[in-house]
């Protein structure tokens, strides 16, 4: 165990009061223990100085055992039973003798749980039994010292059970160097440290959306900027005509709208932002998002009633246009369709059923039967549904007579 953890401090704490504790359980123990001798011999020296008042004018008499009744004491006189009792080698005797009046002698002992006095005197030998029952002050105080250390040892482990947290944090943390954000240390306490693995946890996760931000981030801009910089290269090779520079103008446009794109995506899944929605009609929104796709008019065919939608205009494009971007890349005809229902909207195109459910796009990376293709990043999804979430919109997904239909709903 390490010297300078907080368990071994508390262990070692925990040691030294328990040691303590004992040590002045002990000593209280032999202070009652001779206490409660004390009291035996002083209540048999009563009855002895009651008997040999007595015993020495009177002799043995009745009125003397009533007496000695009264303080629960009794005689034995009987030879036999004498020295049954004191040839027992149970017996045990005080190191002190004591003398009463008339040279008699007194010796207290002890048998089992039984206190005696045996005198010795001229006109013949006796015992005093001492029929009192004892108090047990030693017994409470050995069950009161029981209950108390088995406290402190449940305190203890308590109190180690309650340090456990800490223990896993500390593990923890040693992996977020290598940026291993999946942590599952909350608790249902609600103790400091509870509370603090608690807020540990929740930092971890958002590190961990922090970290997957990081990567669609990345990974949509290897993506969306392969086309933009092909039609550059492209253009570079051309003359430098009017016609070919305004084209080159588009695409730098397109370059500086697409970092303002990334931006929006990366914040809007890292923070859970607010969005600013306002009403836009839906063929300015088109339009943008087929300007953003750079892609030829032929391939979108609109069918669509011009409603107007509240959203953010900037994201809702970036949804269009990864709908639009699916839709040709996987038709068999590279065409899609727009359409609206009241306030829906439809894109249409032909080709293979989906192979899994809507869901399972949604993880980022996923990209399904395209996971070999470097045409798919598994991102068009992941980036449409936070955006829809955000926008209180769904999106729903059918296949009818070989076509495929997503259609966008108002929650």
């Amino acid at each position: 165990m390490n010297k300078n953890s907080i368990i071994f401090t508390i262990t070692i704490t925990f040691i030294i009061a328990l040691i303590l504790l004992l040590i002045s359980f002990v000593g209280l123990y032999k202070v009652s223990e001779k206490r409660e001798k004390f009291f035996i011999i002083e209540r048999s020296m009563d009855a002895t100085k009651l008997f040999m008042r007595d015993f020495r004018h009177k002799g043995l008499t009745q009125e003397l055992v009533e007496d000695l009744k009264l303080i629960n004491f009794s005689i034995i006189i009987d030879p036999v039973q004498q020295n049954k009792i004191l040839n027992n080698s149970n017996a045990k005797y005080e190191e002190v003798n004591m003398r009463g009046r008339g040279g008699a002698k007194v010796q207290p002992f002890q048998l089992d749980d039984s206190h005696y006095m045996y005198i010795q005197t001229r006109r013949g030998n006796v015992i005093l039994e001492d029929n009192n029952k004892p108090e047990r002050r030693i017994g409470s105080i050995l069950i009161i010292s029981a209950v108390i250390f088995f406290t402190f040892i449940f305190l203890y482990l308590s109190t180690l059970k309650k340090l456990r947290p800490l223990k896993t944090l500390k593990d923890k943390v040693q992996n977020f160097g290598d940026e291993e954000f999946d942590i599952s240390c909350a608790s249902d306490k609600q103790d400091e440290i509870s509370l603090l693995a608690n807020e540990f946890d929740k930092s971890a996760k958002k590190l961990k959306k922090l970290k997957e931000s990081r990567n669609v981030f990345i990974r949509n801009i290897m993506h969306e900027l392969k086309t933009p910089i092909t039609k550059g290269k492209f253009l570079v090779e051309l003359p430098q005509t009017k016609e070919n520079n305004t084209k080159m103008q588009k695409v730098f446009y397109r370059l500086e709208s697409l970092i303002g794109e990334f931006a929006s995506i990366e914040e809007l899944i890292s923070t859970k932002k607010v969005l600013q929605n306002k009403e836009y009609h839906l063929r300015d929104i088109v339009d943008n998002a087929v300007d953003i796709l750079m892609c030829d008019e032929d391939n979108v065919v609109t069918d669509f009633e011009d409603i107007s939608v509240n959203v953010d205009f900037k994201l809702f494009s970036i949804t269009i246009k990864n709908l639009i971007d699916n839709g040709i890349k996987y038709s068999s005809d590279k065409k899609v369709m727009i359409k609206t229902d009241g306030d829906k909207i439809i894109f249409e195109n032909r080709g293979k059923e989906l192979q899994y459910a809507l869901q399972d796009y949604y993880e980022p990376f996923f990209s399904g039967e395209n996971v070999k293709s470097n045409q798919s990043f598994g991102l068009g999804f992941y980036i449409i549904h936070n955006i829809l979430n955000a926008s209180a919109y769904s999106l729903e997904y059918i296949y009818e007579n070989g076509v495929n239909k997503f259609t966008i709903s108002p929650n």
